[in-house]
Formats: C-alpha cells, sequence, structure tokens
C-alpha cells in the first residue's frame, strides 16, 4: 500500500509561484502572436480566400511580364538565328501546334454556371443536394475534351490559353489554371469548325449527363457562335515541374 504525503507550506507557495509565472509566459506569448491586436476575431488575419486571390493576381502579373519578355527573344531569335524561310515555317507550325502562337477563326464559347441560390428541382426530380447545384471538374473537363476531338485548332479558358500541360482542376467553388483562380461563370472558347464543335459537344456522354441537370435543377449551360475570334498565345512557363525523391 502506499503511502500519502503531506503538503508543506513551502510545497503551496513555490506550485502558486510556478503558477503565477506560467500565466505571465501565456500571456506574453499571446500578446506577441497578437502584436496588440484581438486574436479572437478574424478581423486582423487575412483570409485564406484573400491570400489566394492576392497570389492569383500575382500570377497573373507575371504571366503577362513572361509573355513580354518571351516575345522579346523570340524576336531576336528569328533576327539572328540564319535559319532558312522552309525552317521558319516548320518553326511557325510546331508554334501553333504546341499553343504559342495566336490562333484566329471561327469560334464557338461555351458558358457553364452554378445553379440560381434558390434552386428548386423541377416537377419529376428529387429535391437537389449541394452538390448538384455547382459546376465540377469534371463538367469542364467534358467540355474542353469534346472540343479537341471536334478538331479546334486552339481552346482558351476564361482567359488563358490551353497546351499540351495545362490540367483544368476545381477546388471547391473555384477553378484553378496554371497558376491562376477562377469563380463561375466559366467560359470556354474554341477556335474551329461550328458545325463540327457543336456535334462533338453533343455526343459527349459525359456532356448528356450534365445536360439533365441543367433540365433538373437550372445549371446553367450556353453556347455561343462567335464569326471570328483570335485566341492568345500562351505565355506561361513551358518547364515541366515535377518530385523527387529525398535523397
Amino acid at each position: 500500500m502506499r503511502g500519502g504525503g503531506r503538503v508543506t507550506g513551502g510545497t503551496v507557495r513555490l506550485l502558486t509561484a510556478a503558477v503565477f509565472a506560467l500565466a505571465g509566459l501565456i500571456f506574453v506569448t499571446s500578446f506577441n502572436t497578437a502584436k496588440g491586436t484581438n486574436i479572437r476575431t478574424d478581423a486582423s488575419m487575412l483570409k485564406l480566400s484573400d491570400l489566394i486571390q492576392q497570389r492569383s493576381t500575382k500570377n497573373a502579373d507575371l504571366d503577362e511580364s513572361t509573355g513580354a519578355v518571351r516575345d522579346d527573344v523570340d524576336a531576336l531569335a528569328r533576327r539572328d538565328d540564319g535559319s532558312t524561310k522552309a525552317e521558319d515555317l516548320k518553326l511557325a507550325a510546331l508554334e501553333k501546334v504546341a499553343g504559342t502562337a495566336k490562333v484566329s477563326g471561327p469560334a464557338l464559347t461555351v458558358t457553364l454556371n452554378d445553379a440560381p441560390p434558390n434552386a428548386q428541382a423541377a416537377p419529376g426530380y428529387p429535391e437537389p443536394q449541394a452538390n448538384d447545384l455547382v459546376i465540377h471538374q469534371q463538367d469542364l473537363q467534358a467540355v474542353v475534351n469534346a472540343l479537341w476531338r471536334g478538331g479546334a485548332r486552339g481552346i482558351q479558358v476564361m482567359d488563358q490559353r490551353l497546351i499540351s500541360t495545362s490540367a483544368v482542376r476545381c477546388v471547391g467553388n473555384t477553378l484553378i489554371l496554371q497558376g491562376r483562380v477562377y469563380s463561375p461563370p466559366y467560359k470556354v472558347t474554341a477556335v474551329g469548325d461550328r458545325g463540327v464543335l457543336k456535334k462533338a459537344l453533343a455526343a459527349s456522354p459525359a456532356i448528356q449527363n450534365y445536360q439533365l441537370y441543367v433540365k433538373a435543377y437550372g445549371l446553367g449551360w450556353k453556347v455561343d457562335e462567335r464569326e471570328a475570334v483570335t485566341l492568345p498565345g500562351y505565355s506561361g512557363t513551358v518547364d515541366l515541374h515535377y518530385a523527387k525523391p529525398v535523397q
């Protein structure tokens, strides 16, 4: 059987001093963390959405400056490379395929949007869940893939040209494309034969499924024919980034 020990007056005073010292340390740490602000509110803290938007704007500015520098480099290269006319034509053809050159012609613009905030199910359909009322990554991917199958010579999502390494990704209710963030409505523009492009959209099983939600819950879907559109060339980095094992 374990024996009990008495707590002396000196021990009590020592414990009391330790408690006050700890309380003082917590107060000082809290003050330094908050820098004199109220850390129990969000007023003094930058919201994650604001930070994402700031980074997106910065990325847009960097893309613009990178594009301008690339244009200067390309101009100097063409002036000083000593290539033949045939080689220049081959290079121009490769740039078109790569998506780094402008492309012009008749086009389709597909617009997808979330359902209205007060959306109700159409007669004969079950009441919608939250996921039924918003655009998903697979919806945008279905449109892009259908337009490529329809022979699009170039595709732009929002204000960015797609290339072979472009990834259309959605996080929550936002689109993240090449380092920039967008909110619905989402616009996808493709230059090509408009009749063939429309047939490709109509033939896509994924888009046919999306149309059911358009009918049932009012998701946005609009296809506009455009006489003449010029899509800018892709101006971002073309370097591939990939994970490397830790040595």
